[in-house]
């Protein structure tokens, strides 16, 4: 490891991590970790939490499937340990991203499927979905575009 280190440095073929990767990896780390709060105490039914939700919404979680509560916590999962990727300088990064996108559209195209609540069709409602989306595809292209240029490894 130190050899190739060594030689890295002696052939100016080492990246340096930019400190744009830093900010990016920790913004989005906390981003994701915020989603899980929100997955755990939804699912855990924490009174306190759960009292913020509109009834009708609730009605529709817990109408869910199984395969979409786990889906729906594996994206949750999938998005801190692309933030840990990330900052850990992995290429699996791009992975990790890609597919927690993939689940994120099975998710939609679920709920889409078999109508939203009243709730979930205000402006405000579609806003946060259209937010999440953002960062998710800007995520996955930023990791992208680091691998490119050799920073992810």
């Amino acid at each position: 490891m130190m050899a190739t280190r060594t030689h890295a440095l002696a052939t100016g073929s080492a990246t340096r991590t930019p400190v744009h990767l830093w900010v990016v990896g920790v913004l989005s780390l906390l981003w994701h970790a915020l989603g899980c709060y929100d997955y755990l105490m939804t699912n855990m039914r924490v009174e306190g939490y759960i009292a913020q939700i509109p009834p009708d919404m609730i009605d529709f979680l817990d109408a869910f499937p199984g395969w979409l509560v786990v889906g729906w916590g594996a994206e949750m999962g999938l998005g801190v340990l692309g933030s840990l990727l990330l900052l850990a300088r992995s290429r699996w990064a791009v992975y990790a991203f890609a597919l927690q996108v993939v689940l994120m559209a099975a998710s939609e195209v679920y709920q889409l499927s078999v109508g939203l609540p009243r709730s979930m069709t205000t402006p405000g409602y579609w806003s946060m979905v259209a937010l999440i989306w953002i960062v998710a595809l800007a995520l996955l292209s930023y990791a992208l575009r680091m691998r490119a240029r050799g920073v992810l490894h």
